[in-house]
């Protein structure tokens, strides 16, 4: 599947209103016809994601993958609030893998077409646009923090709006009395006047044949009675009680399991093996190469598959990439940065001229590493041709566009290809664009004629992985007589999404940001926060590092560049007054403290710190400072906030894939260790909607705690950790109690 660009999905999105200036026979306006064939059931499905049946129950079809995030409760929760329905009578399903569910709202929202500035009476064609760019691009995708803040907002809401207006108006004609005397409340109808009442559920059959118009109003904010609520969450009951099916648990009539393979040198290939080595072993079914790099063992069941494939004697030819290694990858970002063959990033002003002419200049460098998204259920999907058609089930954060690439995969037309969505053991951005897992499995199951479930061990879903990517950076700033910075400088190696990954928040005239690319042979994967993972670090790093050169507190040294944010200056401020900042943390403690923006959210965030006889860090208490710009779920977004600190904890202390002979290293959890409970720190958020434009929930936790327990570091010891991860830094000696 080709990357999603947002120049695809202009130059997509131009065809499609060209299409609808000539005229509807050249691309039909809706695909909601075919969405009820698929989806209707008994019920009346009033636009693309909700169906009413005739009991008066809600059902909202979300085009998300739900991995953690709970975007099935938030998506529906949005719906709802909207059609003004009965939580109680409120449930979800997931979208089928089908155009007719392709996710315009999601391409209209990501190319900033639904900005409130664009006129409303453009609203009807660049939906029919965005639409057809969303079908033609198989865009169902979940990723980027984007569920709420651009299918929530610019779809869920408006297909509940419709949806309501659209059982107003069936109302009204039944009842023959003006539609604006109808009441809509709690998914019922009623007419005041007459004193007439329906459910919705009695209205829905009628209601499709009304057509809502482009720009259904939506409710002032201070009507919601859903959003906002804490509200238990769809998906939290099956995966307690044990009853949600995940792909590794999908079982078939006549199914064989499978384990793979691949070169352990990325780009090699596979010579030979030699399946009679194994053919005597309990339970083997059959012995296959995948493609040009992977051999794959077929048994009855998975241990003995895997049993089986430890022992299988396999040649491989590891090719060119077998020179690298962590430190040949390292050194040559460094040396690109020395060359200085840059793009650049963004320039505002002379930063250069700026740091000639500053009282003091500060030079730093700082190195992260590659890591692993670790999901909890490894890699798997299971695949089955039958009668010319392909089935495939598993964990996708892309459904359609899984579909799509199945069919490539196959060589089947995607209508002879049906996808089965499983329940999700972790995301983070592995079961997105990277599929290579589906690829092998269809390729797998071509060879077979019964249903293959092909599990990657732990071993090679660590070792196949598609990386985030490592990085090295420059920093340079300059500081007036008064400690004030005039000048800030980033030169950094390899530019990732989002492009906004490199900005900052503080009010410095002249700054600049430029890049080299080229310099990472490691396949990469988009991981949870993507650049801004990278950079938090970097950034709020440096800023400390300015703060300490100035000789200022790093809080108030920060916070009086936010004199142009005061949303950020808010987040901080409120960061700093939760952990106590300017008193004295406990004894062998210290504080440190960040602040990141990340799709569309403000988070900052203090940790406390301590270090060990043996040198290494422990983090005991994060408190964390939130603006999403509006809530939909508090229990929600404090539990993504809690689980991206976790997450970018682990590779603050922990993280890192290293590269020798062009073989991952790390096999397993015990090499690539991650914050247990045990280890976890007290974490307190604090959420501040402002009102802003609705931000992300699950990516903007991660990018400022790396900085935060390094800055923390930094003031306990006085040692200043400048590459990750920090268990890799002796940090004894120094120690001394800091306030914070």
């Amino acid at each position: 599947m080709v990357k999603l660009t947002r120049r695809k999905l202009m130059v997509s999105a131009g065809l499609a209103g060209g299409g609808i200036l000539l005229g509807y026979a050249m691309a039909p306006f809706s695909t909601v016809d075919r969405a009820r064939k698929l989806a209707a059931g008994d019920g009346a499905l009033l636009v693309t994601w909700v169906r009413i049946t005739p009991d008066n129950r809600v059902t909202v079809i979300v085009p998300h993958s739900e991995m953690g995030q709970g975007v099935h409760t938030a998506m529906p929760m949005m719906l709802a609030e909207e059609l003004d329905a009965d939580w109680a009578l409120v449930s979800m399903e997931q979208a089928p893998a089908d155009m007719a569910f392709a996710n315009g709202a999601l391409a209209k929202g990501y190319l900033g077409a639904a900005d409130p500035s664009i006129p409303k009476f453009l609203n009807g064609l660049t939906d029919f646009a965005f639409r057809k760019a969303a079908e033609f691009n198989n865009l169902q995708i979940t990723g980027g923090s984007t569920a709420v803040r651009f299918t929530g907002v610019v779809g869920m809401r408006r297909a509940g709006a419709a949806a309501r207006w659209m059982l107003v108006q069936a109302a009204a004609k039944e009842w023959g009395v003006p539609a604006q005397e109808i009441t809509a409340a709690d998914s019922k109808l009623s007419h005041a006047a007459s004193g007439r009442n329906a459910a919705y559920g009695e209205m829905a059959s009628k209601a499709v044949d009304f057509d809502p118009p482009a720009n259904v109003p939506l409710k002032d904010p201070k009507a919601y009675k859903i959003v906002g609520k804490p509200v238990a969450r769809f998906d939290i009951p099956a995966k307690v009680n044990g009853s949600a099916i995940y792909g590794v648990d999908v079982r078939l009539p006549g199914m064989m399991f499978a384990s793979i393979k691949a070169s352990p040198v990325f780009g090699g290939k596979l010579k030979n093996f030699d399946a009679k080595a194994i053919s005597a072993m309990r339970g083997i079914k059959s012995v296959h190469r995948v493609g040009e790099d992977a051999v794959a063992v077929i048994a009855d069941n998975s241990w003995r598959v895997q049993q089986a494939l430890n022992t299988l004697p396999i040649e491989w030819d590891d090719g060119a990439n077998a020179a690298h290694s962590s430190a040949t990858i390292l050194a040559g970002m460094q040396a690109a940065i020395e060359k200085g063959k840059f793009e650049s990033d963004y320039n505002f002003g002379n930063a250069e001229a700026a740091a000639k002419s500053a009282a003091k200049v500060v030079e730093a460098s700082y190195a992260v590493p590659h890591l692993a998204h670790a999901t909890m259920e490894p890699m798997n999907c299971t695949a089955h041709f039958n009668g010319g058609r392909l089935e495939v089930w598993g964990g996708f954060q892309d459904g359609l566009g899984a579909r799509a690439r199945a069919a490539d995969v196959s060589g089947l037309p995607i209508e002879d290809v049906t996808l089965h969505h499983t329940a999700m053991g972790g995301g983070f951005g592995r079961r997105g664009l990277t599929m290579d897992y589906l690829d092998k499995a269809v390729l797998l199951a071509k060879q077979v004629d019964y249903p293959v479930n092909l599990i990657w061990s732990r071993e090679e879903d660590m070792t196949q992985d598609s990386y985030r990517n490592a990085s090295v950076a420059r920093m340079r700033g300059g500081l007036d007589a008064a400690g004030r910075p005039v000048s800030w400088q980033q030169d950094y190696t390899e530019r990732r999404d989002p492009e906004d990954a490199t900005w900052i928040p503080y009010a410095i005239a002249d700054r600049r940001a430029r890049v080299v690319s080229g310099t990472d042979p490691i396949p990469f994967g988009p991981w949870r926060s993507v650049a801004h993972s990278q950079h938090g670090f970097f950034i709020e790093s440096f800023t400390d590092e300015l703060a300490h050169a100035a000789g200022r507190d790093p809080f108030e040294f920060r916070r009086d560049l936010l004199h142009d944010a005061p949303a950020h200056k808010a987040v901080l401020e409120a960061a700093a007054q939760m952990s106590g900042w300017g008193t004295p943390a406990p004894l062998g403690r210290a504080r440190g403290i960040a602040i990141r923006e990340s799709f569309g959210t403000i988070v900052a965030q203090v940790a406390e710190v301590s270090v060990d006889s043996d040198g290494q860090a422990h983090v005991h208490k994060v408190w964390c400072a939130a603006d999403p710009g509006e809530v939909i779920n508090p229990d929600t977004f404090a539990g993504q906030m809690e689980g991206g600190i976790i997450y970018g904890l682990t590779a603050a202390l922990y993280g890192e894939i290293s590269i020798d002979k062009g073989r991952v290293v790390e096999q397993n959890f015990p090499d690539y260790p991650m914050v247990r409970q045990a280890d976890a720190p007290v974490i307190e958020v604090r959420i501040m909607p402002s009102g802003r434009p609705t931000g992300g929930a699950g990516e903007p936790g991660t990018p400022p705690i790396a900085a935060a327990v390094a800055n923390a570091v930094f003031s306990l010891t006085r040692q200043r950790a400048r590459s990750l991860p920090l268990r890799k830094h002796d940090l004894r000696g120094g120690v001394e109690q800091a306030k914070a």
